[in-house]
């Protein structure tokens, strides 16, 4: 068996540090004021935090809160990843604290996507109608 997981996902080790990043950014993104224009009125949700295998690495995925275009909101996380980093290195206990590195996630998007496709009368019927093949 290999000693690199990075063919199979990340390690457990990856996902546990995740998680406990996740987590304090999330909560250190709703109670700090952060004044940068594109975070003004905006409310964030972290979505995942993906981890390099050294754990350095921090790749956060977030999200608007509504329809709003996130490129601004990623645009103006990135330009505050270093005084987030600092606030997360007082709440979180790892040897290293990771550079955060924010990204847009569209998967909620996609899956709304999907959701209207599927809600089409025209591809209803056909689900309708596979149902009906399989009794």
């Amino acid at each position: 068996m290999s000693r690199h997981a990075s063919d199979k996902g990340p390690t457990q080790r990856q996902l546990r540090a995740g998680e406990l990043i996740r987590h304090a950014v999330a909560g250190i993104l709703q109670r700090e004021e952060l004044r940068d224009p594109g975070l003004s009125g905006v409310i964030v949700t972290v979505t995942e935090v993906r981890m390099s295998p050294d754990l350095k690495h921090a790749n956060v995925y977030v999200a608007p809160l509504g329809h709003t275009d996130p490129k601004p909101m990623v645009k103006g996380l990135n330009r505050a990843a270093s005084f987030l980093r600092a606030k997360l290195g007082r709440e979180i206990d790892m040897k290293f604290t990771p550079d955060l590195r924010f990204h847009a996630d569209d998967r909620y998007d996609a899956a709304e996507k999907v959701d209207e496709i599927l809600a089409r009368p025209e591809v209803a019927r056909d689900l309708d109608h596979d149902e009906g093949d399989n009794v």
